[in-house]
């Protein structure tokens, strides 16, 4: 991980210095207390093999008690800073991640998929809570212990200590080598995981689908798979986990061996006492479980480095289209038009899906797009609301270049009613609301009323209150259409989009949805993007899109009149 990287890493804890402060002084006086047990041992041990220990064995012991209690205190209160200095930077990491992730232009969305974006958001984050509070401060501790045992021993006795600092640079070039190789896994293990999540998402969202084609099995395999390459992952990471275990087990073993056999041998000289060489024996295994710390920290803080990798790239990526910024209108009209367009998707840039369009949208006008599927009709709608930037020419509102528009004012000045309505997990009166954030319950109602909603809605026992589950499943089709034009009614927009409003309702449903839409278009800008022609019928033009151009312009009497590709659209679709 770049040097610049650590540093940004580290720096997401900088926010709580005023939580992590206490925390890390509660850390020092934790170490101090910790520090001083081997001593209390060894005085204690001393007391207990010398003739007439008895009179200083209690007090030995009642100041090993004191350094407990200590301890537990000082320990408590660096666990609780930290940890809660931890949720903070996490909860405030999944905020600003998920601001970066919503932002982004659509064609981020077209070419992410849903799953990774969230296993960014749950498991990179969670990973990288630990690294920068909790897993500083085992850092920080592990650290004074091991110096200060380092220091102790040095004090004790020098010859013996170099023994133990022998095995130093032999630990420290195997933890290299590891933290390393386990950020390599790390980082591959966390994509296989985002590759589960993904198929996971997929197949629970779509699950009526998985069901009407007795796909269970085949998803429950599918997604099999990628837990099973995730194992993999994980287990080269135990692999080298064992490995590296294994080998610091045994070198530290090995120099166990050796300082004890070097302790024994000067203390039965005379040089050392049994209640020293009980503590300095005590500072070895201090110092090991240090050591030992330390190093699985640097295996946590590897999978940090690779976890932010990707979390750093989100939050520094910069949106196609900004969606703050520019002008505002004082009083709009709703003019809009496309002026020599040309548009290709960024996810295939080699097919041109409009070609050189012109198109103007008049105020208080109605608008119909007609023609075959894939002829760019929707692509027009996605660029009115300018989800999208054109590749050359431009779009309009009022004659002002919508680029040089405070993108989210634009989007507010335009309502859009699509064919599959999406709808969120929460109540109906949450969902009509979405449409104009504040609006009071008279306001919601009056907007249902007028999009032939407030009678069904008014059957349901919690009213307003209805829940209508993910993605509105808890609905009908037309009643979900309802809602959405009920939104649209209530957001009160210039300009109204409606792409495919009543193509998939029955004629009763039709009927009613098609009467909301009338009191919605009217005085309104419109646009209509249809495939049932007997809805474009009463338009104030008419204008055929085929193969990513305008094929011909007219009033429905005209196009049939002139008897072009539109009136052989209509002689389809009636013989049908």
């Amino acid at each position: 991980m770049a040097q610049a990287n650590w540093k940004r890493l580290f720096a997401l804890a900088v926010p709580e210095l005023g939580v992590l402060i206490p925390g890390t002084l509660a850390l020092l006086g934790g170490s101090g207390f910790t520090l001083a047990v081997p001593k209390q041992v060894g005085d204690l041990m001393g007391a207990i093999i010398q003739p007439g220990g008895e009179a200083t064995l209690g007090r030995y012991t009642g100041a090993l008690l004191v350094v407990a209690l200590g301890m537990a205190i000082t320990s408590f209160a660096r666990a609780y800073f930290y940890t809660v200095a931890g949720e903070r930077v996490v909860a405030r990491l999944r905020k600003e991640l998920f601001s970066a992730i919503v932002r982004q232009e659509v064609g981020f969305f077209d070419s992410q998929r849903t799953g990774e974006l969230v296993n960014r958001l749950s498991s990179d984050t969670s990973v990288l809570q630990n690294s920068v509070t909790v897993n500083i401060s085992m850092a920080l501790r592990f650290t004074v212990q091991a110096i200060g045992c380092i220091a102790m021993l040095f004090y004790m006795h020098w010859r013996l200590s170099m023994i133990m600092v022998a095995i130093v640079p032999i630990i420290a070039f195997g933890a290299v080598g590891f933290g390393r190789t386990v950020r390599s896994l790390s980082k591959r293990t966390q994509d296989a995981l985002a590759a589960a999540t993904t198929v996971a998402e997929e197949s629970l969202g779509n699950v009526r689908t998985v069901r009407a084609f007795a796909r269970e099995d085949a998803e429950v395999a599918r997604y099999g798979k990628e837990v099973d390459v995730a194992f993999a992952m994980g287990r080269s990471m135990a692999v080298a986990y064992g490995a590296f275990q294994a080998f610091g087990g045994f070198v530290v073993t090995a120099a166990a061996a050796g300082i004890l056999w070097y302790g024994g041998t000067i203390t039965l000289r005379g040089e050392m006492t049994v209640a020293e060489l009980t503590a300095y024996l005590l500072y070895i295994f201090m110092l090991t479980a240090a050591l030992g710390g330390l190093s699985s920290l640097y295996s946590d803080f590897n999978r940090a480095a690779g976890a932010s990798d990707r979390v750093f790239e989100l939050l520094d990526r910069v949106p196609g289209v900004v969606t703050v910024g520019g002008r505002r209108m004082v009083e709009p009209v709703g003019r809009m038009a496309l002026e020599g367009l040309s548009f290709a998707y960024p996810t295939r840039p080699e097919v041109t899906v409009l070609d050189r369009v012109d198109l103007a949208l008049e105020p208080g006008k109605v608008l119909a797009l007609v023609g075959q599927s894939g002829g760019g009709k929707s692509t027009v709608a996605a660029l009115l609301l300018r989800l999208y930037d054109p590749a050359s020419g431009r779009v309009t509102f009022d004659g002002v270049d919508v680029r040089e528009l405070d993108t989210t004012w634009l989007r507010e000045q335009i309502g859009i009613v699509s064919q599959e309505p999406v709808l969120f997990a929460t109540s109906i009166a949450e969902n009509i609301r979405y449409g104009r954030p504040g609006a009071s319950d008279a306001d919601v109602e009056a907007a249902a009323r007028a999009a032939n909603a407030h009678e069904f809605v008014s059957t349901f026992p919690d009213k307003y209150g209805t829940l209508v589950g993910e993605r509105g499943v808890r609905l009908s089709g037309g009643q979900k259409q309802r809602i959405a034009i009920a939104r649209a009614i209530l957001k009160d927009p210039r300009v109204l989009i409606l792409d495919e409003a009543t193509s998939a309702l029955d004629a009763e449903s039709e009927h009613l949805v098609q009467e909301a839409l009338d009191r919605l278009m009217r005085g309104r800008t419109t646009v209509v993007i249809a495939h049932r022609l007997s809805t474009v019928k009463t338009a104030d033009r008419v204008v055929v899109v085929q193969k990513g151009h305008v094929a011909e312009s007219g009033t429905h009497d005209e196009l049939v009149a002139a008897g072009g590709v539109y009136r052989r659209l209509v002689e389809h679709q009636f013989a049908s």
